[in-house]
Order: structure tokens, then C-alpha cells, then sequence
């Protein structure tokens, strides 16, 4: 078995190789994480100030952002097998599974305007938060907003990915493109782990 697989990479012309494209986005990664900490580590400071409300009673639960967080999972895991459809030359393969990729981020999206949209209806704007602190709705929706952009943007960008697929760019195996839009997607994905865990859980 170990065999197998050490000749199946080593047939792989692309395995292990550091592409521009790879380390390019492997840089404005860690860049956008520098960015996506600062937040993170200003919203830590903030809730210790005076009238901090409790995120779970403001927020309505976590419910519905539970829900988004196994939706990003999913698109996750998703965006893996169309990788590793490419891999084996299956066309079919994975143009399905880019296309749900992208349903996920576009629910997640959907939800997110819905989340917006309710917890204005109650109070909470950008500038305002009527049982207290306004603090919490100014760090949450900067949070929120500058994640939700990434989703945005991962979604075009996988769009843009779809419609080369689709044109038969993968059709030979070449699978660095869709790679590099995959690690996109999972940084996306990890950082809304973070972002669920330190504002709707903590």
C-alpha cells in the first residue's frame, strides 16, 4: 500500500512542486491572517470594557451560525474531492463538486445577509447596540463584514475556476490552478472557525 502510493506521487508531476502561483497565495495568506489577528485580538480587548453584552443572548444563540459554520466545512470538503477529481482526469467529477463548493459559499453568504438583516431589526447596527455596549456591534460586524468580503471574493474566484473547468482547462489533470483557489477556500473556512469560536462561543 505504502508503495503504491509513494509511485502514485512520484508519477505526479505536480506533487510537491512550490509553484509561483502556490507561493504567491501563500503570502497574501499570511498576510490577510496578520489582518484577520488584528481583529480578532482588538475584539479580545474590547469585551472587557463596561456592558459587554453575553454574544450567545445578543446574538440569538448560535444556532444559525452553527448551521454556516457546517455549511463552510462541507464546501470545504467538497473542494477536495473536485481537486482530487482533476487529479484522476474526471471531468464530470469535478465540475459537480466545484459547483457545490460554490452553493455553499453562496448559502453561507445568503444566511449571513439574513443574520444582518434580523439583528438590525432588533438594534444592532454598526454603530449601535441597544442594551448596552455599541462597542459589540461595531467589532462584530467589521469581523463578520470583512470575513463575509472573503466569502465574496472565494466565491467569484471559484466561479472564475468553474467556468475554466468547464471550458476543459483541467481536463488533462493539470490541477495547480484549482489548488491554489482551494487553499483560498480552506483559509476562509479555518478563519471562520475562529471567528465562530472567539465571537458567537466565547
Amino acid at each position: 500500500m505504502a508503495t503504491h502510493a509513494v509511485a502514485t506521487n512520484h508519477n505526479d508531476p505536480q506533487f510537491g512542486k512550490a509553484t509561483p502561483g502556490k507561493i504567491g497565495m501563500w503570502i497574501f495568506l499570511t498576510t490577510d491572517a496578520m489582518s484577520f489577528s488584528g481583529f480578532l485580538i482588538a475584539y479580545a480587548v474590547l469585551r472587557a470594557t463596561k456592558d459587554w453584552p453575553n454574544p450567545i443572548e445578543a446574538l440569538g444563540g448560535v444556532g444559525l451560525s452553527g448551521f454556516m459554520t457546517f455549511i463552510l466545512i462541507c464546501s470545504s470538503v467538497s473542494m477536495v474531492l473536485s481537486i482530487d477529481a482533476c487529479k484522476g482526469k474526471d471531468r464530470e467529477g469535478m465540475l459537480k463538486w466545484l459547483l457545490i463548493t460554490i452553493a455553499g459559499g453562496a448559502m453561507f453568504l445568503g444566511i449571513q445577509v439574513y443574520e444582518y438583516i434580523h439583528l438590525y431589526s432588533l438594534g444592532i447596527s454598526l454603530t449601535t447596540y441597544v442594551n448596552g455596549n455599541n462597542l459589540f456591534g461595531s467589532t462584530f460586524y467589521m469581523i463578520t463584514g470583512f470575513h463575509g468580503l472573503h466569502v465574496l471574493t472565494g466565491v467569484i474566484y471559484l466561479i472564475c475556476m468553474y467556468r475554466l473547468a468547464f471550458l476543459g482547462r483541467f481536463d488533462n489533470g493539470e490541477y495547480n490552478q484549482l489548488e491554489i483557489a482551494g487553499l483560498f477556500w480552506h483559509f476562509v473556512d479555518l478563519v471562520w472557525i475562529l471567528v465562530f469560536t472567539f465571537i458567537y462561543l466565547l
